[in-house]
């Protein structure tokens, strides 16, 4: 295995220049194509959005019902707020906007109350009112027939005219005001939102990720290349996430999340890489007294410190991408398919960062040599001198890690007793955990969709869609019939006339709850479901969806971590030779996102932090973000758990006792692991400065799993539970033994 990866560090050596630009033409080919669409359209114009759904549910089949008998155009509606219905100039000007609205190609129809004979006093403009009597909607519906472009086209100018409308209206209504919006423009404003999140949030991290490897490395040269190599990975990121949009949906929130997964993975692994090179350079220009003497094709020392670096770092780098592949890939294994969207494309993302990590990180260091070895400018400037040789990493097998590890060694039980108590108390509010499946609740409050949405459902009930819908397939009357005893049902609040949808019969239904998505609407569904209707129906709606979407998940749930876990224990053995490290491991990791998790809770659906992080709680946990932090968050555990474990295993299979191997390897690795963690802490944190709720509580609850991973647990958990177990942490039964001599993953 070692050899393998010393030809590959030899093959990166020799050709340095040639690999890296190589990979300057992947990565302007990369952000060509997905972020300025040089083909026609870029990565974004290809995201869908909207409620999670599972294929074959009942939510799903009345969906797919409804959006296949529905033969209308898409819509635009102002909500016109601020006017008097009965002033009959309001009237006059409406008739003239109507008429505007209506010589737009591609309109078919143009609804507002005043139109209908009586106008507002006429019992069909109803809907069309506000509960209030201070303001009304227009409602402009397209051709279904349109091209891509002439709809666009329409949209656009039907847009703009409605838009002026208020100002219209100043001189009749001075305190008129509208807002114009739809589902085409729901879906614009969240996929805006999902660019400037991006934008925000690389903008956040990628400085302050370089600054913390200028303090980790000591100056700039060292440090710019794991950044390197992240924004190559970047780019070859979005390239592989076009390219899926292709093949699959993918939802607007993949990318942000996906993105900043192998923004924080490829410095994480860049990281390891460059210290591992400097550790090495160290060892063999301090052997040779340091001569510059040279090989025929460069630098002797350089070379020789690059294959040692691609037999243990590059080792262990691609280990720990196999490991949080496979962690990530678990997502595949259900259902729902924006998680094995999310899983596929993650895991798409994870090989580019490793390919970084293990060719243009390596070919950066062969141009750079032993410049990354001398003292850089940085160190001379007298107020960093003293900072920098605290902070920049040493050969040193003494320090502030191995110190630390002494002290936990010296009283295991008392840390682990203590680290386990923390955890259980963080982990607390996961009991009280909500799940939703939330759609224009995952908008900033400010944003002008979200205000059309709720402004909508609380001024023009009537002209809302009900929170729930039941589509039966029979007759009208029969159905009629059966929608009278609807209103009896516990949590009902009324139900709407039954509607004849070609061979079906659509009945809304319309909870005692503001919340579509709550326990009460949960519950209005339950027992619809339960009803012995004489005929098939179909329950859809948010709270529908929301409950097929968790028991899919559940259902597939033991079949996920199975295959998980049982991938990472045949990985870790094959590693350590015991079966004890792995078993440990997954506790551990187990515990760990227990107290992430309660964290998130507390925080979203609590509310706690809310105004400090700029968001209005749901109620709940979105489905899916539990799905992923428990993916992504074991993922990166394991990451970091192989950063350790790489380390002490090497001194154990050198002979050094547990102990001191424990001790050492900490020492060792403690400086990267708590640099990485805080690094990829800064990624997601950066994340968690933008707007869209689902990126926010990614962002923030990995942020809180890598930095209550990287401390509690592996400075003090780790090293206390390997120091109680001794030996036995490397025990394993003779047969198995037997079987890891022949396949063991070994330097």
């Amino acid at each position: 295995m070692a050899r393998v990866f010393a030809r590959v560090g030899r093959a990166v050596a020799h050709h340095p220049r040639l690999t890296i630009v190589a990979w300057l033409v992947f990565a302007v080919l990369g952000y060509g194509l997905a972020v300025l669409g040089v083909h026609g359209e870029n990565l974004f114009d290809r995201l869908s959005t909207g409620a999670p759904g599972v294929p074959g549910s009942q939510s799903d089949e009345g969906f797919r019902i409804l959006e296949e008998s529905d033969d209308a155009g898409v819509s635009l509606t102002l909500v016109l707020d601020g006017v008097d219905p009965a002033d009959p100039e309001v009237a006059t000007e409406l008739a003239a906007v109507r008429q505007d609205v209506a010589a737009v190609d591609g309109v078919v129809t143009v609804i507002d109350p005043l139109a209908l004979p009586g106008g507002a006093t006429n019992p069909a403009a109803a809907p069309l009112l506000a509960d209030n009597g201070d303001g009304l909607l227009v409602v402009v519906e397209l051709s279904p027939d349109l091209s891509d472009t002439e709809q666009q086209a329409a949209l656009d100018a039907v847009q703009d005219r409605l838009e002026q409308v208020p100002a219209d209206l100043r001189g009749t209504a001075p305190g008129a005001t509208g807002i114009v919006g739809g589902t085409t423009l729901i879906i614009d404003a969240i996929t805006d939102q999902v660019q400037t999140d991006l934008r925000t949030g690389e903008t956040i991290a990628l400085p302050v990720a370089l600054l913390i490897m200028v303090l980790v490395f000591g100056g700039f040269l060292a440090a710019s290349m794991p950044m390197v190599g992240a924004v190559a990975s970047i780019a070859g990121g979005l390239a592989a996430l076009l390219g899926f949009s292709y093949v699959m949906d993918l939802d607007s929130s993949v990318v942000n999340i996906v993105t900043v997964l192998g923004l924080g993975l490829s410095i994480d692994w860049g990281l390891l890489m460059v210290s591992r090179f400097r550790e090495e350079l160290h060892h063999l220009v301090d052997d040779d007294g340091g001569s510059r003497s040279r090989r025929r094709r460069g630098d002797g020392a350089v070379l020789a410190a690059i294959e040692r670096t691609m037999s243990t770092a590059g080792r262990t780098v691609t280990f720990s991408a196999l490991i949080v592949a496979i962690s990530i890939a678990g997502l595949l294994a259900f259902e729902p398919p924006i998680l094995r969207a999310f899983g596929a494309a993650s895991v798409a993302v994870i090989l580019v960062a490793v390919a970084t990590a293990l060719t243009l990180v390596p070919a950066l260091l062969v141009l750079a040599g032993r410049r990354l070895i001398r003292p850089s400018v940085l160190a001379r400037v007298p107020g960093l001198r003293g900072i920098l040789s605290r902070t920049a990493d040493v050969q040193t097998e003494e320090g502030l890690f191995s110190r630390l590890a002494a002290r936990v060694q010296r009283r295991p039980w008392t840390v682990l007793l203590a680290s386990l108590a923390v955890l259980g108390v963080l982990s607390l509010p996961l009991a009280h955990l909500e799940l939703r499946n939330s759609t224009t609740e995952l908008l900033p409050s400010g944003s002008t969709q979200r205000e059309f949405v709720e402004t909508l459902a609380s001024d023009y009930p009537a002209a809302s869609s009900p929170a729930i819908t039941v589509v039966a397939q029979t007759s009208l009357d029969d159905a009629t019939g059966w929608a009278a005893t609807l209103g009896d049902l516990d949590g009902v609040a009324s139900v709407d006339a039954p509607s004849p949808v070609d061979a079906y019969v659509v009945i809304g239904v319309r909870p005692d709850t503001d919340d579509p998505g709550d326990a009460v609407a949960r519950d209005v569904v339950q027992q619809l479901r339960d009803l012995d209707a004489p005929f098939p129906t179909w329950v859809t709606g948010q709270a529908a969806s929301q409950i097929d979407f968790t028991a899919a998940v559940v259902e597939r749930a033991p079949w996920a971590i199975g295959i998980v876990a049982v991938a990472c224990l045949v990985l870790l053995f094959l590693m350590t030779g015991s079966v004890v490290v792995p078993i440990k491991a997954l506790l551990t990791n187990v515990v760990s996102l227990a107290a992430s998790l309660g964290v998130l809770v507390w925080v979203f659906q609590d509310g706690h932090l809310s105004g400090l992080l700029n968001f209005t709680p749901t109620g709940g946990i979105e489905t899916y973000v539990v799905a992923l932090v428990i993916a992504f968050g074991f993922g990166l555990a394991m990451d970091y758990e192989v950063f350790l474990l790489a380390r002490i295993k090497e001194l154990v299979d050198q002979g050094v006792p547990n102990d001191d191997a424990v001790r050492l390897g900490l020492q060792r690795s403690g400086r990267i692991i708590t640099s990485a963690a805080l690094i990829v802490i800064v990624v997601f944190a950066g994340f968690v400065a933008g707007e869209l709720l689902v990126i926010k509580e990614v962002g923030f609850s990995l942020a809180v799993a890598v930095l209550i991973d990287a401390t509690l647990v592996r400075m003090l958990l780790v090293p206390a539970t390997m120091t109680l177990l001794g030996r036995a942490n490397w025990w394993a039964p003779p047969f198995l033994r037997r079987a890891h001599d022949r396949a063991a993953i070994t330097h």
